[in-house]
């Protein structure tokens, strides 16, 4: 790290649209579907793909208010930014960002805990030193030049992928008529089935959340006006079709119930299709852990080199390091978060403090595209633009499912 680096060091647009649909499918898909694929089973057995779509549906209208928000003002700290051009208030501008920061250390930490449990059937190290090595290792992956740790990530991305994509395949080529079985998912006038379907989609909400991400790295991208929009819905469609099949591909594998009590339901799934052993999806599954705590360190140093940015965090937090031009005293600072979090919280319960968290701060964003556009905010040139009442939709579908998350 450089001392006395000028101010006028900042993030560099290198960023493409494939960077950036990765980094989000990355960071959307994690080891969570490898588990939720047992819960959703048992809550609404074959009707379970529908409550997927119906998240998607519900996270489509945030993705908007995003994308506007997102090319309106292309920067780190993207959530704090919007709050702060909406209500003109520091103090909540800082909370904001302050909640995508811990809510993002959470789920860090979450996922490097679980992520020793996959580990340690090949490395018969104690918990605690799996931890340090693989928090370290990953923090130094993130602090990398942004197109190295965001293309190691592709990179883990297309293995985790590619692990869902090989059990979509196994399923249609054992059952060639699941596709015209579709109709099946519907529950038509059961009462009972779409009341199931209601908790269903609360947990799959929870599935998609990380798509977000995409705008706390809108500042290096190339054309933020063009590529985030875009980035965003990709993200957002990929993922949902993706649950989708592979959740149908399950239950009709796979008794419901069966799937509801098995530990490990995917790879479950897997063995049953294929005759492979259960290790191979482990492998995979160590993929997505990896991934998933390597993508959260560069969105969380980016969220507080922005902060530092906009005045509200310690200036040194904003320092770019010159060879990387990456926020490095941000990813330490990250880095050390999750480790302590991960080492000394019990980690139990927090991980839906921190899905409750997201959708607090998806209202947010929300309502902050709402008194922006009911301002008469000029627009920039190409920023995407969607009609207000998306705004309402989206603050709407992320109280309601807040409250079910309360009440749940």
């Amino acid at each position: 790290m450089e001392s006395g680096q000028p101010q006028s060091l900042r993030l560099v647009r290198r960023l493409t649209l494939m960077h950036a649909v990765l980094y989000g499918i990355g960071v959307t898909i994690g080891a969570g579907i490898y588990v939720l694929v047992g819960v959703a089973a048992g809550r609404s057995g074959m009707y379970a793909p529908l409550g997927f779509l119906a998240a998607a549906i519900a996270m489509g209208f945030t993705a908007a208010s995003f994308a506007e928000l997102g090319t309106r003002m292309p920067v780190s700290a993207s959530e704090a930014a919007y709050v702060q051009a909406a209500f003109r208030r520091n103090w909540l501008s800082l909370l904001m960002g302050l909640v995508v920061v811990a809510t993002a250390v959470v789920s860090a930490a979450t996922i490097s805990a679980g992520s020793v449990s996959y580990i340690g059937v090949f490395v018969p190290l104690p918990a605690p030193l799996l931890i340090l090595c693989v928090v370290t290792l990953m923090g130094a992956v993130a602090c990398l030049a942004t197109t190295q740790s965001i293309a190691f990530a592709g990179v883990m991305t297309l293995i985790e992928v590619g692990g869902l994509a090989l059990i979509i395949a196994a399923g249609l080529a054992k059952n060639p008529d699941i596709i015209g079985r579709l109709p099946e998912m519907m529950p038509g006038a059961d009462a009972k089935a779409w009341t199931s379907l209601g908790g269903t989609t609360l947990i799959a909400v929870f599935a998609f959340i990380g798509f977000e991400h995409i705008v706390n790295i809108a500042e290096e991208l190339e054309v933020p006006s063009w590529t985030l929009p875009r980035a965003l819905f990709l993200t957002l469609t990929a993922t949902a079709l993706l649950y989708m099949m592979v959740i149908w591909i399950s239950v009709t594998t796979v008794l419901p119930a069966e799937l509801a009590r098995s530990p490990a339901p995917l790879a479950l799934v897997f063995e049953r299709l294929t005759g492979m052993p259960l290790i191979t999806m482990s492998v995979i599954a160590i993929v997505a852990t990896l991934n998933g705590i390597v993508v959260h360190m560069i969105m969380i140093a980016r969220v507080l080199y922005g902060l530092a940015d906009q005045g509200n965090l310690p200036a040194v937090l904003a320092r770019v390091n010159r060879a990387t031009r990456t926020p490095l005293v941000a990813t330490f600072a990250g880095v050390a978060g999750i480790l302590i979090l991960t080492l000394v919280v019990p980690l139990e319960g927090l991980a839906d403090l921190a899905a409750r968290g997201t959708l607090a701060v998806f209202a947010g964003v929300n309502l902050a595209l709402i008194a922006i556009k009911r301002r008469n905010a000029p627009a920039p040139e190409g920023v995407f633009n969607c009609p207000l009442w998306v705004g309402y939709a989206g603050l709407v579908s992320s109280l309601l499912l807040l409250a079910f998350g309360w009440l749940s």
